[in-house]
């Protein structure tokens, strides 16, 4: 009996500690499936999508990146237009002022600077305004002759139309030889002033003496006395 006991506590104690192996082994598998289910939990959070929230702070992101960047392209585009207006207007001024086209020997090779070229500009406005000046003054000048023309092809008409109207009047009452002697005084007169008071030892000074004499001896009440004066001899020698 007592060894049916001992066999029986035995077999007890081999049911025991199969029941305990069997409940280890159980509570080890699941802490298994615990722990890779808590592993592909985490990795499947990790691969879950961004929220809303996060997907508009990303989006706004890149809109001020995309908006910075095309704020830049466009200054760059314009500051490349404004540098190609000014290389542009440089070379129309080098093609349309002459003198930045005659360079010398020395720098003929060399590019002209932006100064130097400015400053041909401004000597070549200049010379155009001075040329401008000129011209206008020939112009009035020459308006004046125009004007003058006028008056003398007025009066040469009138002298015609009077010969035409009566011409027999006046004819072969004065003769070419009183006529001439007329002529003669008047220039004897004003050669000899002129011979006073005209140097001819320089160009500079018979110009200064022509326009002093002009001046002095050619004005119209001169003339007009000395006319009457030659008239008056003339008159004394015939009569």
């Amino acid at each position: 009996m007592s060894g049916r006991a001992e066999d029986g506590g035995a077999a007890g104690r081999r049911r025991r500690g199969l029941v305990g192996e069997a409940l280890f082994m159980e509570n080890a598998r699941k802490g298994s499936i615990v722990s890779r289910a808590n592993s592909i939990g985490s990795t499947s959070a990790s691969s879950v999508p961004n929220t809303d929230d996060e997907d508009s702070d990303y989006h706004q992101e890149s809109c001020k990146e995309s908006y910075k960047d095309q704020r830049r392209r466009a200054h760059t585009q314009a500051e490349q237009k404004r540098r190609d207006a000014i290389k542009k207007g440089y070379n129309d001024l080098q093609a349309i002022v002459p003198t930045c086209e005659q360079q010398d020997f020395s720098i003929s090779s060399q590019k002209l600077s932006k100064a130097i070229v400015l400053q041909k500009t401004i000597d070549y406005i200049q010379f155009l305004h001075k040329e401008k000046k000129k011209q206008e003054e020939e112009v009035s000048t020459l308006r004046k002759d125009v004007l003058a023309l006028k008056i003398m092809k007025v009066n040469y008409e009138q002298i015609v139309k009077a010969h035409q109207d009566n011409p027999n009047e006046g004819k072969n009452q004065i003769s070419d030889e009183v006529k001439f002697n007329v002529f003669q005084g008047i220039m004897d007169s004003l050669f000899q002033s002129f011979n006073a008071s005209v140097s001819v030892t320089s160009f500079q000074e018979l110009s200064a003496c022509v326009f002093s004499w002009i001046e002095e001896h050619c004005k119209p009440q001169t003339l007009r006395d000395v006319v009457i004066g030659v008239l008056h001899k003339v008159k004394s020698q015939l009569y």
